[in-house]
């Protein structure tokens, strides 16, 4: 009697466990913005030059982004503001004298406080391109002479590591697909979802593929619920078309994420003379993350699994705390 009892409130009790979990993460899950802002500058004229500075509309509570450009730099214009979907934009001209751009400092204040980083991109008449990346640690960024292609590589696998780390809609179906198989088979279908996203994330960002980012954004969404949904199916013992086909579904799956991930390198731009390298190194930083979060999630997966008892359970609270997610995600992107 006493073990009926025992398994007839253990299973609510953990799927319960589970939802306060995720509602007691929600708001740490979006408080961090998973698109930096960016300072873009692109020389018209010699030592002059549009300003361009797009931040996220949502900023953490408390915080106050803004660039900080180069002292010498006068304004030619007024900052304009144009809104375009979750980003703010302000545009403007300016001038910098006989100074111009060379070695000139460009940063930006309170990216502590904000959580996110801020790309620098400077583009100059006589066809340089220049891209960095503020942090925190390193708020300020003086123009080199030239930039060689380790800082290429460095930067954008640090935008790529960031961006999958922050974006807790992938690192979700990347749970819900490791709750769908076993642990030898979990090489093949995390293989499968890296080829899958690389290729639509090249032939997206070099603009082969164009899809507006709206849309693919909600089928992410959706795709996240499709997972949940299997999850349960799997975990009440149904034959269903993953467990039949899960490297086929895994690099479906990862052709749809693999437009997302464009969207946001898009965003940023790619830096002309490196666009090979730049796309290499945000994939590389990409799959580095991708692989951190699958080693952390294989510790209480690998626990769980050793436990005939708790492995239902486990499997149906997780999916219950996926598809939540992805309910709202589906409904906020749709509004958006």
């Amino acid at each position: 009697m006493g073990g009926l009892y025992a398994d007839s409130w253990r299973e609510p009790a953990i799927l319960t466990c589970g939802l306060i979990a995720i509602l007691s993460c929600v708001s740490t899950a979006f408080a961090h913005p998973l698109a930096p802002s960016l300072i873009r500058i692109k020389e018209y004229a010699p030592s002059q030059a549009d300003v361009t500075w797009k931040t996220p509309k949502r900023n953490v509570p408390g915080s106050k982004l803004n660039p900080v450009l180069p002292d010498h730099c006068k304004p030619l214009s007024e900052p304009k503001l144009h809104e375009r979907g979750r980003a703010r934009i302000y545009t403007w001209r300016i001038d910098c004298g006989e100074r111009g751009f060379s070695t000139a400092s460009i940063g930006a204040d309170g990216i502590a406080e904000s959580r996110t980083d801020v790309v620098v991109h400077l583009e100059l008449l006589d066809g340089r391109t220049y891209r960095s990346i503020l942090t925190a640690d390193e708020p300020r960024w003086s123009v080199p002479e030239t930039q060689n292609n380790r800082d290429v590589f460095k930067n954008y696998a640090r935008l790529g590591f960031e961006h999958i780390i922050s974006g807790f809609d992938h690192l979700s179906l990347l749970f819900g697909l490791m709750l769908l198989v076993s642990l030898r088979r979990l090489l093949w279908v995390v293989t499968a979802f890296t080829v899958g996203h690389s290729i639509t994330l090249a032939l997206s960002a070099l603009d082969v593929v164009r899809v507006q980012q709206g849309p693919v954004e909600i089928l992410i969404a959706l795709s996240i619920g499709v997972v949940a949904w299997e999850v349960v199916r799997f975990a009440n013992a149904e034959r269903t078309s993953f467990t039949r086909l899960p490297v086929m579904m895994a690099a479906t799956f990862g052709l749809l994420h693999g437009l997302g991930f464009a969207g946001a390198l898009r965003e940023l731009g790619l830096p002309q003379g490196a666009i090979p390298l730049s796309l290499f190194s945000f994939n590389v930083g990409i799959e580095v993350g991708q692989l951190a979060f699958i080693a952390l999630a294989l510790v209480p997966v690998a626990l769980v699994s050793a436990s005939e008892s708790w492995t239902r359970p486990f499997r149906i609270a997780s999916a219950y705390v996926i598809g939540s997610l992805a309910f709202y995600w589906v409904f906020a992107r749709a509004l958006a």
